[in-house]
């Protein structure tokens, strides 16, 4: 069973971040970067059909030379090989990225394509249902667990207050996996060492292919702003108003 893992690099969840001189992304200089949380969990995933099933586990992942070290972390837990695409930018948007993606593996024939549900840095949750799309493969989103059949794969989807949907799919297909999903794994002394002689496929697309069909104009903080409203009426009336503001505006109910 081949396995194939699409993984980011994103920076550290405690980095201090600051908005570049451009004011379209953030100063990336002095910041550390580590491995998307939810591509940890979908790569753990792929590691245990793999040592279920056997087969191969290869990671992809697109970004700068940089990327490098997130890949080679992955390596160090198990994945056999990886491909990098190499970009200039780690920034690109959704499309041209899935079509990126795409093509760096669709000769793989891969059995199983999998991602985190979204990114850390972004969030839009949109990769992988774009690039199941691109591939023009059944897709299946928010996965809770992963069981192989005989034809195919039974997941069981993750859905609104506390239900759950079980989905079966012939293979080739595409999953992204919800975090939380299994218990991550550290890279092992030996596997760190394994992954040097791993074999890491750079490839490197045309401009024209990473050029992105969306532009972000701005980014910055939200303002901060202090706002006093007074609840009149009696006490009864007052308390149904603020769980109102609490539930509906501040969304914390």
């Amino acid at each position: 069973m081949k396995i194939i893992v699409c993984i980011k690099q994103v920076p550290v969840r405690d980095a201090q971040l600051r908005i570049d001189a451009g004011g379209r992304w953030i100063d990336g200089n002095d910041l550390g970067f580590e491995i998307n949380e939810p591509d940890a969990y979908a790569l753990e995933e792929a590691l245990q059909l793999r040592e279920k099933h056997g087969g191969e586990v290869v990671v992809v992942c697109a970004g700068p030379p940089r990327a490098a070290q997130t890949i080679r972390e992955a390596l160090a837990k198990g994945a056999d090989r990886a491909i990098h695409i190499e970009l200039e930018s780690a920034r690109s948007d959704t499309l041209a990225l899935a079509r990126m993606l795409a093509e760096a593996i669709g000769p793989e024939k891969a059995d199983l394509i999998v991602t985190g549900l979204q990114s850390d840095d972004l969030g839009y949750g949109q990769t992988g249902v774009v690039l199941a799309e691109v591939l023009g493969l059944p897709h299946a989103t928010i996965v809770m667990q992963v069981e192989k059949t005989e034809g195919g794969v039974r997941v069981r989807r993750e859905l609104e207050d506390g239900f759950f949907q079980n989905v079966e799919m012939p293979l080739p297909a595409l999953i992204t996996i919800q975090s939380g999903i299994n218990k991550l794994r550290y890279a092992t002394l030996m596997g760190i060492k394994k992954a040097k002689a791993k074999e890491i496929r750079v490839a490197k697309p045309a401009a024209s292919e990473t050029a992105p069909r969306v532009v972000i104009e701005r980014i910055y903080a939200p303002p901060r702003t202090k706002h006093t409203e007074m609840l009149e009426g009696t006490a009864r009336e007052a308390a149904a108003k603020l769980v109102e503001k609490l539930r509906f505006e501040a969304r914390v109910l």
